[in-house]
């Protein structure tokens, strides 16, 4: 649902939310804003072209407003499972405008939702799970034109000895975004 010229916040800045700030800059997002709890990805965020990286322990909302001359969201997208960012997404998205929950919270979570106020404010919220053929071909064409960066995500590269440490940096989230196993290395 990203336009052209919409503010977009995305939450998280793992390796789908670095995918989901360069689709919004290929939609011809105006603005876009990223947040996330580890420094190394807020400065990744900012390398794969957001305006903006912003600490998610601070007032994600009041932040965004900051930023985006006292305006809200027009699309917030969570691609994080994080409780928190789950929470801040209804406050952070702008009237008539919508969420996307791209990463799901582990099953059996229960989100309480004022669904008045989404209501009243008329904001759209849709799920993602998978993609149709028609997105997949479209994701190749943004990453084999350049306009979507993939190689630059790889972070660490190991042979399949060192699988076990590859998991382990994943695992951390610490300075790895991709880490790639090469079977033959």
């Amino acid at each position: 649902g990203v336009r052209a010229g919409d503010t977009v916040l995305v939450l998280g800045s793992g390796l789908s939310g670095l995918l989901h700030i360069q689709l919004a800059r290929s939609l011809g997002a105006t603005k876009i804003l990223s947040t996330d709890v580890n420094e190394h990805r807020l400065r990744a965020a900012e390398r794969f072209g957001a305006d903006a990286a912003i600490d998610a322990h601070g007032d994600v909302p009041k932040l965004v407003r900051e930023v985006n001359g006292g305006r809200l969201a027009d699309r917030v997208i969570v691609s994080t499972a994080a409780l928190p960012a789950v929470d801040q997404a209804p406050r952070s998205v702008d009237d008539a405008s919508g969420i996307l929950f791209f990463a799901p919270t582990p099953p059996g979570v229960e989100i309480p939702v004022d669904l008045n106020d989404l209501w009243s404010r008329q904001v759209t919220i849709t799920t993602s799970y998978a993609a149709a053929p028609a997105d997949i071909v479209n994701a190749i064409e943004l990453i084999r034109s350049g306009r979507v960066r993939v190689r630059e995500m790889v972070t660490h590269t190991f042979g399949l000895a060192e699988t076990g440490l590859g998991f382990k940096l994943v695992a951390e989230a610490g300075e790895a975004l991709k880490v790639v196993i090469e079977p033959q290395r």
